[in-house]
């Protein structure tokens, strides 16, 4: 096996066991971009300088027996809405194209403090706004399993910068499935947190009450040790939760006899039939590991399309005019067409006249959600279902669809409403072979119970641990 391909867990192991150098891992990475990112154009910067410096540094500490810095030498990517100081930071838009930040989003904060090195930052739709990256301004990212498809969105670089082991690590940002679609496309776990369990300080921001960083890995574990790092309070973003944080390893391999399991219909029938009966095979899989399988009643996932629609885009035009150009950014023309539609609805939405009859209602259907995923964890546990209706779509399939976005984050938008932690884990392959998601949800801070499930599905399913060839 190549470094570049090692699992976070087994890259801190050969470190710390002085196996490789830091040098000679962060050195694999790059070479692994050089071959495959010009045909997958996963990343915006590469950072070769900069990480090859690092490296060094890391390994003095290593020599020096340094050990409280759990991600000590480890090469991450970060999906380019991040500020990173010093380090180009465009979030996809012509609108920041040469902007470097004179600061770190408290996420890279926290993983640059605890070693990790930061190789590049990756390509995404322009703003976060979309599924797919098409809607970046300068190029489309394409699935490492199949470059005729797409990697999902937004944080579809990040995806695909995992998938095809051109790093150990990566962080993405979710709003309405960001991070657990394109996750499901590439066949990486994903994880999106509570709302709040991580802060969103230095995050260009998207949908302010709904944004939520997380992790993009090749490994529940790794997606455990990362989470552990970055969640927590933090002073500069005031809805950063200050729950204290697990340690999300210590439980990952505790038994999940008569955990209680949920599923609703609605969200299988949404899903096409391969993909949904892939996850109902999952669900017999845990059921076999000694969970309780039951069908519950959740509203239809078509309602949270509306609301997300009207809400998303409220807070979009709200957020983006700060970059009209007088303060920050290009003048308003350097909007990409996508930018430009959400303004305008978002704008309409908040309007005099308006806003009682969306912006109001929305967040009224949106308490109603919230309401009905309570009411189902008094019942269960855990609520699985497929985390995207498909498996991923040609290139192109974006072009001339407005709601595209909405349409393939249908499964993922209520749970992100309600500010809930879900999953996405790889459950199995199309005919084409293409991954399957399957995504765990969550009550609100129930972040070590969903990965705790899905370490064991994991770990019960070894076959499914293949890799794209590229």
């Amino acid at each position: 096996m190549k470094l570049n391909e090692l699992s976070l867990t087994e890259a801190q192991k050969g470190l710390r066991e002085k196996k490789y150098s830091a040098q000679e891992l962060v050195n694999s990475c790059l070479e692994r971009i050089k071959l495959v990112d010009p045909k997958l154009k996963s990343f915006i910067t590469v950072c070769e300088e900069k990480a090859q410096q690092e490296a060094k540094d890391a390994d003095g500490y290593l020599k020096e027996g340094i050990d409280n810095k759990p991600l000590l030498g480890i090469p991450f990517s970060i999906k380019d809405n991040f500020c990173t100081k010093g380090i180009k930071t465009t979030a996809s838009s012509n609108i920041l194209k040469d902007y470097i930040p004179p600061y770190n989003a408290t996420v890279v904060e926290r993983l640059k403090d605890a070693g990790a090195i930061i190789i590049g930052k990756t390509n995404m739709d322009a703003w976060a706004h979309g599924s797919s990256t098409e809607t970046s301004d300068f190029f489309t990212t394409h699935n490492p399993w199949d470059l005729s498809k797409l990697p999902g969105g937004s944080s579809g670089g990040s995806a695909a910068s995992i998938a095809a082991d051109e790093v150990i690590g990566s962080i993405g940002s979710e709003t309405a499935g960001s991070i657990r679609q394109p996750s499901s496309w590439c066949g990486t776990v994903g994880f999106k947190p509570t709302y709040g369990r991580v802060s969103r300080y230095g995050v260009i921001a998207m949908g302010s009450s709904v944004d939520s960083p997380g992790p993009i890995t090749k490994t529940v574990t790794d997606a455990a040790t990362i989470l552990g790092i970055i969640a927590g309070a933090d002073g500069r973003d005031a809805t950063a939760s200050s729950k204290k944080v697990e340690n999300y390893l210590d439980n990952l391999d505790k038994p999940i006899k008569n955990l209680k399991i949920g599923y609703s219909e609605k969200y299988f029938q949404a899903a096409n039939k391969e993909v949904a009966e892939k996850v109902k095979e999952s669900l017999r899989i845990l059921e076999k590991l000694g969970t309780k399988i039951k069908e519950i009643k959740l509203f239809d996932p078509q309602y949270a399309i509306a609301v997300y629609t009207i809400l998303q885009r409220s807070e979009v035009s709200s957020n983006l005019g700060r970059y009209d150009g007088i303060r920050y950014g290009q003048d308003r023309t350097y909007f990409g067409e996508e930018a430009k539609r959400r303004i305008m609805l978002g704008t309409y939405c908040l309007s005099a006249g308006y806003y009682d009859a969306y912006y109001l209602k929305a967040q009224k259907v949106r308490t109603i959600i919230c309401q009905d995923f309570q009411k189902a964890f008094r019942e269960v546990d855990l609520v699985i279902g497929p985390t995207s209706p498909s498996t991923a779509l040609p290139l192109g399939s974006s072009k001339n669809h407005p709601m595209f976005g909405e349409v393939a984050d249908v499964l993922v938008e209520p749970s992100t409403i309600a500010g809930l932690p879900g999953l996405n884990i790889n459950c199995g392959f199309s005919g084409e072979g293409m991954p399957i998601g399957m995504q765990i949800i969550g009550p609100q801070f129930s972040e070590g119970l969903i990965l705790n499930a899905g370490y064991l599905f994991e770990q019960a399913t070894p076959e499914l641990k293949v890799k794209p060839k590229i």
